[in-house]
């Protein structure tokens, strides 16, 4: 049976009318939702649907009317499963900061290990970073090969240039990654939500290592200053892979943190573009910098002086790549703490 949270009647102030309601029952179980081509589809479940979906007509709009609902609904709909998120990704395998072109194709390679579970922090509202166009606003986006195998792989559409390939829009690789990530069951995405700090944990084992985040949503983040304290709240993980991008208001936050706090001594900085030296520099740059934690994308050049590579992406998706390979890695070789395991499905059912 599908883990459910229970919400219990509560009383309710005096002289409050009491809404309508359609159950007399007292508990409402929110259970998983059923994909909607189960039934009728000629694949599985989720799967793409075979036949051409029919030309819509004006007629059929005609004395349109929507399924009747109840703000409340809405409301408990909206919460219950967020917060369900929240307590059950308060514990992860792998944690990503960042949701650009590499956070994501890092994402989209985990989405292949169901058994994992994988938290993305992402401090804007859309993620995707700047892999929504190519560059100066332009559309299309240049891959270097061998890269193109990536866009292969999902069915994403190029012209063939030789040593290169151009997808007609950015936003399409962006939005094909970002469709396959959010369906896959194992991992959660969280954005307009800021990763304020780290976890930082010392044992004999690992010794100095990064367990986890500290996070906030992105309007408290940017209102610490105008408002009394707002405390942030946490995220455990065996591996924290940071994806945050080149220096900017939010960017290179991972590297920013584990200077202040001495984990790593001051870096370059990332230097002038040099398209061929910068992906095959940012690429072998992905690593995993201090226990516990892994760095790719553009970030990596902001701790080793690579050159920006600017409008070309084939290194930010296979740097997400082998972020992943390494955090798999980092996941079946953690030794954590003696007694430390996860809630059962059975401690996450609560009332509200």
């Amino acid at each position: 049976m599908a883990p459910m949270i229970t919400i219990t009647a509560t009383a309710r102030p005096v002289g409050m009318a009491r809404a309508p309601v359609r159950s007399t029952t007292a508990t409402r179980a929110i259970r998983e939702p059923k994909l909607f081509r189960e039934e009728g589809a000629s694949g599985s479940a989720g799967s793409a649907v075979s036949s051409a979906p029919a030309q819509v007509s004006v007629s059929q709009f005609d004395d349109y009317n929507f399924a009747p609902i109840r703000e409340a609904e809405v409301s408990r709909a909206m919460t219950s499963r967020y917060f369900k998120d929240m307590w059950d990704y308060a514990e992860c395998d792998v944690i990503i900061m960042g949701a650009g072109s590499a956070g994501l194709s890092c994402a989209y390679e985990l989405t292949k290990r169901p058994d994992l579970r994988v938290a993305i922090i992402e401090q804007s509202v859309s993620p995707g970073g700047g892999a929504w166009l190519g560059g100066q606003l332009f559309s299309a986006m240049v891959v270097r090969k061998p890269a193109h195998e990536f866009l292969q792989e999902l069915n994403i559409a190029y012209e063939d240039e030789g040593d290169y390939v151009v997808v007609k829009h950015a936003a399409l690789v962006t939005s094909t990654i970002l469709a396959k990530v959010l369906a896959a069951p194992n991992i959660k995405l969280f954005n307009a939500t800021c990763a304020e700090d780290l976890i930082v944990r010392e044992n004999e084992s690992r010794g100095k290592h990064v367990a986890g985040i500290v996070t906030n949503w992105t309007l408290v983040a940017l209102n610490h200053n105008t408002q009394s304290c707002m405390d942030p709240n946490v995220m455990e993980s065996k591996v924290v892979v940071s994806s945050c991008g080149h220096d900017g208001p939010f960017g290179a936050t991972g590297i920013k943190r584990l200077m202040d706090i001495e984990m790593q001594p001051a870096h370059p900085g990332m230097g002038a573009l040099d398209m061929n030296l910068a992906e095959n520099a940012v690429v072998s740059g992905t690593s995993e910098v201090v226990p516990g934690m892994i760095f790719c994308g553009m970030e990596v050049a902001e701790i080793t002086g690579a050159p920006r590579m600017g409008p070309t992406f084939g290194a930010m998706l296979v740097s997400g790549q082998k972020a992943a390979a390494l955090a798999i890695e980092a996941v079946v070789n953690y030794e954590g703490p003696v007694g430390s395991t996860r809630p059962t499905e059975a401690a996450s059912t609560r009332s509200a």
